[in-house]
């Protein structure tokens, strides 16, 4: 994947928007990048389009702000001018597909079966848009599509939302979804850019997981031995015991020794902790990548916060 693509599979997000006045692009980019969401393709579907995409790109120039709904070559001429980073269709077209390419623009062209990815093979395309992407089958077709095609990744749009988002992203051959949920054209006419921002916020939010997975005590007076007996004997959670600690439950972790924390460890589960330490790295939180752990593709499943919280260390698990 080349640098935007691979930019957006970070991301994981990309929010789908339509802008009717061109005076709304700059509180709208900048609310996107408040709520965590640094991209945006801004929909040909308005006649301010490359003007929405000229201010954000001047305004925002870090921002992976990319051309969509793109139809002909002088919407890519357009998109380009503009400042576009990569160009989105609904459908495959050959010639704009090779325009795209002879501008040096990446394109993600739509397609929905099979037939269209045989097309974007042969323009040496391996990242495409599945669209519209619940009409068209949704994951099921994704997964079954992808089968034959390994190379080929995906970002469905259409009909995806907080339901369904997670169910799509887990999938390896989804490298992004688009969304418009999040960008309501209702609150971009009212200019509410703050409701957006918590709007962006949550579905960041939505698509991490965070949740609690277990908290890890450091030993004190008891062993970890005694300590995993008491709450077995109070509560009944079974103990499961390992080389260097011993789990009471799924919740409780008792060290054998002293591990980081200076009273132990809380384990926060997410859906990816490649996007999770990408957003929360946004949020200034920092992180000890000597603790990283990958998996035999090279994906990074766990790491912790490089910040002591209340006597406590952190870190992120994907299970």
């Amino acid at each position: 994947m080349n640098n935007v693509i691979n930019e957006l599979s970070k991301i994981g997000l990309v929010p789908v928007i339509k802008i009717d006045k061109a005076e709304d692009a700059k509180p709208l980019a900048k609310a996107l990048i408040d709520g965590g969401l640094p991209c945006a393709e801004v929909t040909f579907r308005t006649s301010c389009a490359k003007e929405a995409i000229a201010i954000i790109a001047k305004e925002y120039p870090d921002m992976i702000v990319g051309a969509g709904t793109v139809l002909t070559k002088n919407q890519v001429d357009d998109a380009v001018e503009a400042g576009a980073k990569f160009i989105v269709s609904p459908g495959l077209n050959p010639d704009i597909v090779r325009y795209c390419q002879e501008k040096g623009c990446p394109v993600v062209p739509g397609i929905n079966n099979p037939t269209g990815i045989e097309q974007a093979l042969l323009l040496g395309i391996n990242t495409v848009k599945f669209f519209p992407a619940e009409q068209s089958g949704g994951l099921n077709m994704i997964k079954a599509m992808s089968a034959p095609y390994g190379a080929v990744k995906f970002m469905p749009t259409g009909g995806v939302s907080p339901s369904n988002v997670n169910d799509y992203l887990a999938f390896s051959k989804i490298f992004c979804c688009g969304g418009s949920w999040m960008v309501k054209p209702e609150m971009i006419a009212e200019g509410d850019f703050e409701g957006i921002t918590k709007l962006v916020r949550q579905a960041v939010d939505t698509m991490l997981g965070f949740k609690f997975r277990h908290i890890g005590i450091n030993p004190c007076n008891d062993t970890a031995g005694s300590a995993a007996s008491k709450l077995q004997s109070f509560f009944s959670f079974e103990p499961n015991e390992n080389a260097k600690s011993i789990f009471v439950g799924t919740a409780f972790e008792m060290m054998k020794e002293k591990g980081p924390g200076t009273h132990g460890h809380i384990a926060i589960e997410t859906n990816s902790v490649e996007r999770a330490v990408y957003h929360l790295e946004r949020r200034g939180v920092k992180f000890d990548y000597s603790t990283a752990t990958y998996d035999d593709k090279g994906i990074m499943k766990f790491i912790y916060i490089a910040e002591e919280i209340g006597g406590f260390a952190y870190h992120l698990v994907q299970y």
